[in-house]
């Protein structure tokens, strides 16, 4: 089983970008599908983006389709968000997940196994 660390959070100015980057451990991180969910206080956590095992096929939400983008990079066993055009709404700590089930989908925070500890988004005005 993977383990998962996040980075590269921080403070932005609306209109800014981040790059988020998940690292795992382990060398079976071409089998899970990835995602990357978010949680704002007070709020439920949500579907951001999630990507195949081989990077070919990728899912947003809504809310950031066309402002972020989700790759990955299986030789480095890295998961990556860019994120531009950052909205105030887009503060939250950020997550990777890994979903290592062969026939579940991506928008369901039920189908991931492992979790990273988040990193922290906040998005000024």
């Amino acid at each position: 089983q993977v383990q998962l660390v996040e980075s590269g959070g921080g403070l932005v100015q609306a209109g800014g970008s981040l790059r988020l980057s998940c690292a795992a451990s382990g060398r079976t991180f071409s089998t899970y599908k990835m995602g990357w969910f978010r949680q704002a206080p007070g709020k439920e956590r949500e579907f951001v983006a999630g990507i195949s095992r081989s990077g070919g096929s990728t899912y947003y939400a809504d809310s950031v389709k066309g402002r972020f983008t989700i790759s990955r990079d299986n030789a480095k066993s890295t998961v990556y968000l860019q994120m531009n055009s950052l909205k105030v709404e887009d503060t939250a700590a950020y997550h990777c997940a890994a979903n290592g089930r062969l026939s579940s989908g991506y928008y369901s925070e039920v189908n991931y196994d492992v979790w990273g500890q988040g990193t922290q988004v906040t998005v000024s005005s």
